[in-house]
């Protein structure tokens, strides 16, 4: 029975992150919006398709358009790492009726953009014809960008249009209809085309395209935007002075990137690129960069995007990498060279045109900005083609194979790639964890010398506070376990949770140490939260603050409160994930860690109030309120072993342990609560100090004593003397 307890929990734990398995979201949005929100004049709802995730929207009984979730159709995602979902209505002619983003991730619309702007941005798109949009590759209207969340608010314009375009084309709307499949030959790039002699060659023939704007058309562009702001900041330099040149080559053709790059730096974009990964060489000079400089680790370049037809591609970090040079003969000094990654399941075709969009920004204000774009437009040469028939073709075009392929598959790529681009901060945790393991098996040694153990506990905590929070974001929430429940009931996906990998990492790790320790692993050594609570009370007991300490009966009934919350959240979660998500903001954990304190301020004097009340009562917040704590508490008791040393005299009469537990997790009697024991080990400290312990000390008299009995008088120096009782 207790082995499969233990293995129940366990499997709870692993799986404790897991996400729902990827199915329509559509019905249970439209549950909770009401048609005339989304559709003027609208009423009703109707009943979904079977073949494609849509609604009819019904006004009088009569339809009047289709709602669509744009994450149902396309999978791009924002900052947070999530889909954004966005609720949109479209006519028969294949129009925009209606926009409402119903949920998002993003920390930046969540914290400080009004909602009027997100309303207003989402109401831009009404009127937005998608047949315009098709014709003209997605840039018939312009992106109504809200300065502080470019990538966001991209992203919600990328996904509102991909996703209707395919709706559109599904449905036949607007004379829409889906692309016929390919019956003849197709191109593909020919791996065996000779490789351009030099720059100029490159230029000529149109391996090489380019964008080259002056410091007039540039003005010029802002000047057409009718905002007498952008005028007023026109650009100060002379009208034909070079703004941006900007030069581009599909790098992933063998060719191209040997005559560019050379044979090494062929050989290296090969050895980077995954089976149908594809790469694109940028290079510019001039005052623009096409790159800028406020792109941050693990986030988007926000000033190119590459947009094929409804595909649009736009890279990260991990997808770059930045050349020194460019080893083709000839070829002109840029001040900057990158390659981008163009991954597999994006569905590029390299065999069909594709343009490069530039967005150029000009600051209007002291944070605001406005924006305008420019194309470069790119066909690869004829010369680096082929024909291809239909059934001789080995592998099918990209296109076909992302929407073909089995999804279990596509996921796995993906996981493994998002591993791959995070090795150096999966090594990091890894150390941590190794180096804390080694702490708790041999905690003997690691606990002898007290000042030594109580730097390195510190330092410790601060990695844990300054790179798994404020760096990785690696904080655990007790929404983690919430959505296990729903993942039992609706299926789960391990390559879904694979997707974050100091997450999957963290709660395996978390698993592994309730069998072995308890809960105290990780909320003692592990939450970035807790280690900010412990750094900041060790501050204040530096600058004297006083420490108070609850009497033991009002403290043990304090200890169910946290309990009850997660009891609470969890009930909630049964009916409603969503509000039960809304309500574990009881958590700080999103304030003080994810957002760095960048949140409205409610959120902010609440997480502010409960580190204010730990400087006072040591991890206050652990101790009362926690809910992850409780719900790790739960299993605690099923641990394998006690690893805490204790001694007979522990409790009955001493008191030393008890009295300095930073939170009260020992009983006056002398046994340890491990529901509550943090696993700081201070305790170990004091098990064998000489200065502290009583029975050390006791024990360290007695040998004394022992020994000076044990040691022969002196008798005067007669060899055969002997000690006198």
């Amino acid at each position: 029975m207790l082995s499969r307890l233990l293995l129940s929990f366990l499997a709870a734990f692993l799986l404790a992150a897991l996400p729902l398995r990827a199915e329509p979201v559509l019905g249970k949005f439209l549950a909770d919006t009401a048609p005339g929100d989304l559709v003027q004049g609208a009423d009703a709802f109707g009943p979904l398709r079977g073949d494609i995730p849509v609604a009819p929207v019904l006004s009088g009984g009569e339809r009047v358009g289709w709602a669509f979730v744009t994450s149902d159709f396309v999978g791009t995602t924002g900052y947070s790492g999530k889909p954004i979902h966005t609720l949109v209505a479209i006519d028969d002619a294949a129009r925009v009726t209606g926009v409402r983003l119903v949920k998002h991730s993003e920390p930046i619309v969540l914290i400080g953009i009004p909602e009027a702007k997100i309303k207003a941005l989402a109401a831009s798109y009404i009127g937005l014809d998608l047949v315009a949009e098709a014709e003209s590759g997605g840039t018939s209207h312009d992106v109504d960008i809200i300065s502080g969340a470019t990538v966001t608010v991209m992203v919600i314009d990328d996904s509102i249009i991909r996703s209707g375009l395919k709706v559109a084309r599904a449905l036949g709307l607007g004379g829409l209809a889906p692309e016929a499949a390919a019956t003849g030959p197709r191109l593909e790039p020919d791996p065996a085309a000779a490789a351009p002699a030099d720059w100029a060659e490159a230029e000529g023939d149109g391996t090489l395209r380019r964008l080259s704007l002056d410091v007039g058309q540039v003005n010029a562009a802002f000047a057409a935007l009718g905002d007498p702001r952008a005028a007023a900041r026109a650009l100060t330099e002379a009208p034909e002075t070079t703004f941006i040149e900007m030069q581009a080559a599909l790098v992933s053709v063998p060719a191209i990137a040997e005559g560019l790059l050379g044979r090494d730096g062929a050989a290296n974009v090969r050895g980077w690129l995954a089976e149908g990964d594809h790469a694109l060489l940028v290079a510019g000079r001039g005052l623009y960069s096409f790159k800028g400089s406020g792109y941050v680790r693990g986030g988007i370049f926000d000033r190119i995007v590459l947009i094929q037809d409804d595909v649009s591609v736009r890279f990260h970090d991990r997808d770059h990498r930045r050349l020194v040079s460019i080893p083709a003969a000839g070829a002109p000094a840029f001040t900057e060279a990158d390659l981008f990654r163009i991954p597999a399941d994006a569905g590029f075709d390299p065999a069909r045109p594709f343009r490069l969009q530039l967005l150029v920004q000009r600051a209007v204000g002291p944070v605001e900005k406005v924006f305008t774009t420019f194309d470069l437009g790119y066909q690869l040469p004829a010369r680096y083609l082929r024909s291809v028939a239909p059934d001789a073709a080995a592998v099918p075009d990209q296109a076909t194979a992302a929407a073909t392929r089995d999804e279990g598959a596509a996921q796995a790529d993906l996981w493994r790639k998002i591993w791959l681009g995070s090795k150096a901060e999966i090594a990091v945790l890894g150390g941590m964890l190794l180096v804390l393991t080694g702490v708790f098996f041999f905690q003997g040694f690691a606990t002898r010398n007290e000042r030594a153990f109580f730097w390195f506990r510190m330092a410790f905590l601060t990695v844990t506070l300054v790179y798994l929070g404020w760096y990785a974001n690696a904080q655990l929430s007790v929404v983690n376990l919430m959505a296990l429940f729903g993942a039992l009931v609706s299926g789960f996906s391990w390559q879904a949770f694979l997707l974050d990998p100091l997450t999957f990492i963290l709660w395996f790790a978390v698993a592994a140490a309730l069998l072995f320790w308890g809960r105290g692993a990780y909320c003692g050594w592990l939450c970035p939260f807790g280690a900010l609570q412990e750094l900041t009370n060790r501050i204040a007991r530096a600058l004297h603050v006083p420490q108070w300490t609850l009497p033991w009966g009002l403290h043990e009934r304090l200890w169910p409160v946290k309990y009850m919350i997660f009891l609470g959240l969890f009930g909630v979660s049964l009916m409603s994930i969503e509000q039960a998500e809304h309500l574990a903001e009881v958590e700080p954990f999103k304030t003080a860690i994810i957002l760095k304190f960048v949140r409205a301020w409610p959120f902010v004097v609440y997480a502010v109030g409960l580190l204010m009340a730990g400087l006072f009562v040591e991890r206050f917040f652990c101790r009362y309120l926690c809910p992850l704590g409780a719900a790790l508490a739960i299993p605690a008791r099923l641990r394998m072993f006690d690893w805490l040393k204790r001694y007979h005299d522990c409790g009955n009469p001493c008191q030393t342990c008890a009295n300095q537990c930073p939170v009260q997790a020992i009983h006056p009697t002398g046994e340890i609560n491990p529901n509550e024991c943090i696993d700081c080990l201070h305790c170990q400290v004091l098990y064998q100090s000489e200065t502290t312990c009583p029975v050390v000390i006791k024990k360290m008299k007695r040998r004394a004593q022992v020994g000076s009995t044990d040691a022969p008088r002196n008798l005067g120096g007669h060899p055969n003397a002997k000690p006198v009782n």
